[in-house]
C-alpha cells in the first residue's frame, strides 16, 4: 500500500525520495519523460508474460527510480557530449549501488533496492556490478533491461540523435541472448506492434 501511494506522490514518507527524484530530474534533463514511458512499457512487457498483477506496482517503481544513483555521477560524466572513457564509465557503472543504497535507506523503495542494483546484469553474464547470468537476473530486471535499452535508444542523447524505431528492433534483435533474454524480446516487439506508445 505505501509503495502504491509512493507510485502516486501522495506519500507523506516519500518525500525524501520524491526530492531525490526531482534532482535527478533537473540534473539529468536529456532523458525528461524517461521514467515515464518506462512505465509504461515495463507495464505491458509484464503483462504479455503473464506477470500478476499484485507486482506491478513495484515493477512501476522500478522503472521510475532505476536511475535514482545517478545523483551521485558527477555532471561532466552524465552530461558529456562524446562517448565515455573507460574511467568514466566505470564512474557511471556505480550508479547501481549508489541506487541501491538510497533505496535501501528509504522505506519505500527498499523493496525494490535489490532490482535498482541488478538492473545492469546482461543475460550473458557480462553486465555489471555482480556478472549474473541468466535465471539469476531477476525478471523484473529482465523486463526493464529490454525497455530501458528501446527507450534510450528511440530518445536523444547528448552523443547521438534518436534512432529510429526499426533500427532499436534490430539492435534488440541484436543483443538477443547475449545482453536481452531471446523470448522477452520476441514479446516485446509484438507489444510493440500492438501498442501506440
Amino acid at each position: 500500500m505505501y509503495r502504491e501511494k509512493l507510485h502516486r506522490s501522495q506519500s507523506g514518507r516519500s518525500a525524501i525520495v520524491q526530492t531525490l527524484m526531482k534532482a535527478l530530474k533537473e540534473r539529468d534533463f536529456i532523458t525528461e519523460g524517461h521514467a515515464d514511458r518506462l512505465q509504461e512499457l515495463v507495464t505491458a512487457l509484464a503483462r504479455a508474460v503473464s506477470v500478476p498483477e499484485s507486482k506491478m506496482s513495484d515493477l512501476r517503481l522500478l522503472a521510475q527510480f532505476h536511475d535514482i544513483g545517478k545523483v551521485g555521477i558527477p555532471d561532466k560524466i552524465l552530461f558529456k557530449p562524446g562517448r565515455l572513457t573507460t574511467k568514466e564509465f566505470n564512474e557511471m557503472k556505480r550508479h547501481c549501488e549508489i541506487g541501491y543504497r538510497i533505496a535501501m535507506s528509504a522505506p519505500d523503495l527498499a523493496p525494490i533496492g535489490e532490482w535498482i542494483l541488478k538492473h545492469h546484469e546482461w543475460w550473458n553474464g557480462s553486465g555489471y556490478p555482480l556478472k549474473l547470468k541468466g535465471e539469476e537476473i531477476p525478471l523484473e530486471c529482465r523486463i526493464l533491461a529490454i525497455a530501458d535499452a528501446y527507450d534510450a535508444m528511440t530518445s536523444d542523447r547528448p552523443y547521438r540523435k534518436a534512432l529510429p524505431h526499426e533500427v532499436a528492433m534490430a539492435e534488440l534483435r541484436k543483443f538477443s541472448g547475449i545482453q536481452f533474454v531471446p523470448e522477452l524480446v520476441n514479446k516485446f516487439i509484438v507489444v510493440l506492434s500492438q501498442c501506440a506508445f
